[in-house]
């Protein structure tokens, strides 16, 4: 879509994909936003780049569409961006020296099955030996029977098992869950 075309259409746009988002925004604990990615996230988020920095030209907008592609699942996982929200500039300070290495203790459960564990940040390092940073990207692979078992309704929980921030949510809502499964083969 032209950026002259996605200005027509962004107020229309903006409304269908906060909806969407709804179904696949999952808050674990009182400080933690897992934003499940798809297709149409990652399509807005791109058009949203392009228009923010004025990108017009070929080279840039690959760019950008290689920059965000594999934020999307390939039908065998899921992919997340983790956002660690504190409002106060104090608390979220000490929050972070308090929660390095929480994005490899994030996990999902199919039904009874084992539970999967993040592959966190393969992009780049997000955390030093001081904090941790306030946003992180995760990936879970499945295994076939558990996407399998997704397909076929199966109850879906994911948590957090850091020694400073254990939280588990689930089972998910309906409506989740088959959001979610509709990123899976």
């Amino acid at each position: 879509m032209s950026l002259e075309q996605y200005a027509q259409d962004r107020t229309r746009l903006r409304s269908e994909v906060i909806a969407h988002k709804q179904l696949r925004n999952v808050q674990v604990g009182p400080n933690m936003t897992w934003c499940f990615e798809d297709h149409i996230t990652i399509r807005y988020q791109i058009l949203e780049m392009l228009r923010a920095e004025r990108i017009f030209e070929s080279d840039g907008i690959q760019g950008e569409i290689d920059a965000y592609n594999p934020l999307i699942p390939d039908g065998r996982n899921w992919k997340a961006t983790l956002l660690l929200e504190f409002p106060d500039p104090e608390e979220r300070r000490t929050a972070l020296e308090k929660l390095i290495g929480v994005e490899d203790r994030c996990w999902i459960r199919v039904s009874e099955m084992e539970r999967v564990f993040a592959m966190a940040d393969e992009d780049m390092e997000r955390e030093n030996e001081a904090k941790t940073s306030a946003v992180h990207f995760l990936r879970f692979e499945l295994s076939a029977s558990m996407v399998e078992a997704m397909k076929s309704g199966a109850s879906l929980s994911l948590g957090v098992d850091h020694d400073n921030y254990r939280h588990i949510q689930g089972p998910l809502p309906a409506a989740v869950r088959e959001s979610l499964s509709g990123d899976l083969d």
